[in-house]
């Protein structure tokens, strides 16, 4: 009888263990399937496309909540509408997921650096430009109108990016954010047709403003 004892008292013991080892090799199964989400994720940013603006990124894990982007944008317009937008950019952002890398929202940090040849907005009318606005030195009699006046030079910037990222199927996801930061501007300012500077500079203007600089809706594809 003792023996018979014995006997369950031991097979229940290694049953015992056999369910522990296939909880653990379970859990291990659970966290590579966990870990294969893990990894590269390049996208195109599928709101500029449409008019010819290209915006492209790639997405790096660094770790479960923290991940890597760098993108790139190219606006090669010499004329869009009537107004220059040659615009070129590229950025590094770090991310910090409330839930998991590449789901759910998130809070980045972004420093990016462009080259432009653009006409601001506020230069989209038939205004007469006033000379001493960049300039109170300026002498120059020269008239110009603001239509016909653009801006050239670079910017670096800092900004906060705040977005939300999601599944669309196995490979695929969406990516939707934006960016607000401080823009410090280095451009001298031209007269279409002519060359001419119209703001009584020889080197660069300085500007700085608080403004959106990037954001979009980033079509993402997972390689690994």
């Amino acid at each position: 009888m003792k023996n018979i004892l014995l006997a369950i008292v031991t097979l229940a013991s290694v049953t015992g263990l056999k369910a522990q080892q296939n909880d653990v090799t379970a859990t291990e199964t659970t966290s590579q399937n966990e870990n294969s989400e893990k990894g590269l994720r390049l996208k195109a940013n599928a709101l500029f496309l449409p008019v010819g603006i290209v915006n492209v990124a790639g997405e790096f894990q660094l770790n479960k909540k923290i991940t890597l982007q760098g993108d790139v944008l190219v606006s090669p317009w010499k004329s869009f509408a009537g107004h220059e937008l040659q615009y070129y950019s590229a950025s590094v952002e770090g991310r910090y997921y409330f839930k998991q890398a590449f789901d759910g929202f998130y809070l980045g940090a972004n420093v990016a650096a462009s080259k432009f040849t653009f006409q601001k907005w506020s230069y989209w009318n038939d205004r007469i430009y006033d000379n001493t606005y960049s300039n109170p030195n300026n002498t120059s009699t020269d008239v110009f109108v603001m239509s016909d006046l653009y801006q050239k030079g670079y910017s670096i910037l800092v900004g906060v990016t705040a977005g939300y990222q999601f599944r669309l199927s196995e490979k695929w996801f969406m990516d939707i954010y934006g960016t607000v930061g401080n823009s410090q501007d280095f451009y001298k300012g031209y007269e279409r047709g002519t060359g001419k500077r119209y703001d009584g500079e020889t080197g660069f203007n300085r500007s700085a403003e608080i403004m959106p600089y990037r954001g979009g809706i980033m079509i993402a594809y997972k390689f690994k």
